[in-house]
């Protein structure tokens, strides 16, 4: 009984450390590149896209389907950067407790 009210003691300091990091998460940015720097995304590292900022030499019409695949690959990389920064954020805020190998828990 004395292992199960500790483990319902790290449980709710795990929900309460998930709930700030959700809040943080809102807020922490992360930059994807590509085309060498011409064209940077940022997103928070819950995927929303913030800015966008496009090298003028790439505002040519003859560029604009490069232009396009450098936007989509820059938002790529981004997002990656934020999935791999709240992946090892929750890997800290889970360190200890014997959870299931694979659960997913709520991001």
């Amino acid at each position: 009984m004395k292992d199960m009210i500790g483990l319902m003691k790290q449980a709710q300091a795990m929900q309460q450390k998930m709930q700030d990091l959700q809040a943080d998460v809102e807020n922490v940015t992360v930059e994807g590149r590509a085309g060498g720097g011409m064209v940077r995304v940022t997103l928070t590292a819950k995927g929303v896209m913030r800015a966008i900022a496009i090298d003028d030499s790439l505002l040519a019409p003859s560029e604009k389907d490069m232009l396009e695949d450098l936007i989509v690959t820059a938002h790529e990389e981004a997002r990656r950067k934020g999935e791999a920064l709240v992946a090892e954020k929750m890997q800290a805020i889970t360190a200890g407790l014997p959870l299931p190998a694979g659960m997913k828990l709520p991001f």
